[in-house]
C-alpha cells in the first residue's frame, strides 16, 4: 500500500529533530541538513535529479522538467515549529515523491514536467522570517530578509553560507511563469472539518489572509491594597476588554478567526496595579472584506475601552498578507480525482498560511487536504493514518494522469 510506504517514510524523517517532544527541525539547522540527505535519496529513487538551491530548498526534477518542458511544481516545507508534529509540511514532500516514484516504476509517462520542492522555511520559527524558499521561486524574495537573525545573532545570510548555499544566487531561482503550469500542495488539514464529515481528503478553495497588530496600553501603577476601585487606571483590565472584543467579533463574523496570542504585563507584581500591557492581535480570513470589517469593529472599540478604563491605547499593524484563491481548474481536477475514489468531494478554505501564499505570485495554486486526528497540528500528537495517505496518493496519481483535461496551458 502506497500510503503505508509514505507513512513509514514520515516516521523515518521525524528522527531528524532536536531533542524534546515531537519534531523540532528548523531552517538551515543540522537537522535540516540531515533530512535533506534523506529527501534527496527519496527523490533519486523516484527518478528525479536533485539539488539544494541557493535558498536552502531541496529540489527534485524529472527529465522533462530538466529539458524545459511545461512543469507542474509540487511540494511543501521540511521545517517545523518547536515541538511540532511529523506531518505538517513533510506529508506534502513525501507523498508526491512516492506517487511520482510509483508512476516512474510503472513506466507511466506524464505529458509535462514534474518538479518537487521541499521548501526550507515556511514556519519562520528560527529567524522570524517566513516563505524564504517559495518567495525565491516566485521571484518576490526581499534581500533584506537575509539580515534577519536568530536568537544567537546568526543571520540568514551567514546560515545559508554555513549550509553550503550562496545567498547572492537567490534572485536567479525565479521560475519562468510561462513555463510553470501551477503549484500543488498536499497538506494535513490542521482543523476538524474533514474528521467531522468522515472524509479522508478535501479540496482547498483559498488560503487565508492574515494580519497582525501590536497594541500598547498605558495606565498607572499604584498600590493594589490602597487604591480605590473607581480610581484605578488598570491596563490589564483594558487588555481584558480588548481580548473579549476580539473574541466577540470573530464569533459574530462568519469566515473570520482571531486571537490575542501574546501578552506582556508590567510591572507584573502580585500587589501592584498593572500600568503597561503589550499585546498582539492576529486576524485571519480568506476574504479581504471580511477581515477588514472585523478589524474595523475591533480597532474602533479601542477608544471607548481607553475612556472607560482611563488608559491610553495605541495600535500598530505589524504584518499583513492577503488571502489567495485556489485556481478553479486545479480544484475541478482534484474534485474529479476524488470522485474516482468513490468519495464525496468537499471544498473548504484553509485557515493557515502556506507556501502557496508566495507561489500565487508565480502561478495558479491548488491544495489537497488530508484528514488529521482531532484537527490537531503544531503539536507532538499530530496524527494521520496510512489509509488516508493511501487515498490521497491515489487521488494525486489520478489527478496527474488527467491534468491535461483541466490545465489551460496544456489545452493550448
Amino acid at each position: 500500500m502506497l500510503g503505508q510506504f509514505v507513512y513509514d517514510r514520515l516516521e523515518e524523517a521525524a528522527q531528524f529533530s532536536q531533542s524534546g517532544p515531537g519534531v523540532t527541525r528548523l531552517f538551515l539547522s543540522p537537522e535540516h541538513k540531515q533530512v535533506a540527505t534523506l529527501i534527496r535519496d527519496w527523490m533519486t529513487q523516484a527518478g528525479l535529479h536533485t539539488e539544494i538551491d541557493a535558498a536552502g530548498n531541496i529540489i527534485g526534477r524529472d527529465a522533462k522538467a530538466q529539458q524545459g518542458a511545461p512543469t507542474l511544481i509540487m511540494g511543501s516545507h521540511q521545517d517545523t515549529v518547536v515541538c511540532g508534529g511529523k506531518y505538517d509540511g513533510m506529508l506534502g514532500v513525501a507523498l508526491p515523491i512516492a506517487v511520482i516514484g510509483d508512476l516512474y516504476n510503472r513506466n507511466i509517462d506524464l505529458p509535462f514536467g514534474i518538479e518537487i520542492v521541499a521548501f526550507g522555511d515556511e514556519e519562520g520559527t528560527r529567524f522570524q522570517s517566513t516563505l524564504v524558499g517559495s518567495r525565491a521561486l516566485a521571484g518576490t524574495f526581499d534581500p533584506k530578509a537575509l539580515d534577519a537573525t536568530d536568537d544567537h545573532g546568526i543571520s540568514v545570510r551567514a546560515a545559508l553560507r554555513d549550509f553550503g548555499c550562496d545567498p547572492d544566487a537567490i534572485a536567479p531561482l525565479k521560475r519562468d511563469r510561462k513555463n510553470t503550469l501551477g503549484f500543488l500542495e498536499i497538506h494535513i488539514e490542521q482543523g476538524p472539518v474533514l474528521e467531522s464529515r468522515d472524509l479522508p481528503v478535501g479540496i482547498v478553495t483559498a488560503l487565508t489572509g492574515i494580519e497582525r497588530h501590536r497594541v500598547l496600553i498605558k495606565g498607572k501603577a499604584s498600590h493594589a491594597g490602597t487604591t480605590p476601585m473607581d480610581k484605578r487606571q488598570d491596563a490589564l483590565l483594558a487588555a481584558a476588554d480588548i481580548i473579549h472584543k476580539v473574541n466577540q467579533v470573530c464569533h459574530e463574523t462568519e469566515g473570520m478567526v482571531g486571537v490575542v496570542g501574546k501578552i506582556e504585563v508590567s510591572p507584573n507584581a502580585v500587589n501592584v496595579i498593572p500600568d503597561t500591557v503589550d499585546l498582539t492581535i492576529e486576524l485571519r480570513a480568506p476574504e479581504r472584506t471580511v477581515r477588514l470589517n472585523g478589524r474595523g469593529a475591533i480597532l474602533s472599540s479601542l477608544g471607548t475601552i481607553a475612556q472607560n478604563r482611563t488608559v491610553a491605547i495605541t495600535a500598530d499593524k505589524t504584518y499583513e498578507a492577503e488571502g489567495v484563491p485556489c485556481a478553479n481548474w486545479m480544484m475541478n481536477g482534484l474534485e474529479a480525482a476524488i470522485g474516482k475514489q468513490g468519495l464525496a468531494p468537499l471544498r473548504l478554505f484553509s485557515g493557515a498560511g502556506h507556501d502557496g501564499l508566495a507561489m500565487h505570485d508565480l502561478c495558479d495554486i491548488g491544495m489537497l487536504f488530508v484528514r488529521c486526528k482531532d484537527g490537531l497540528s503544531h503539536h507532538p500528537d499530530e496524527a494521520i493514518t496510512a489509509a488516508d495517505a493511501d487515498i490521497a496518493a491515489h487521488v494525486l496519481a489520478e489527478y496527474l494522469q488527467n491534468l491535461a483535461r483541466f490545465c489551460p496551458k496544456l489545452a493550448k
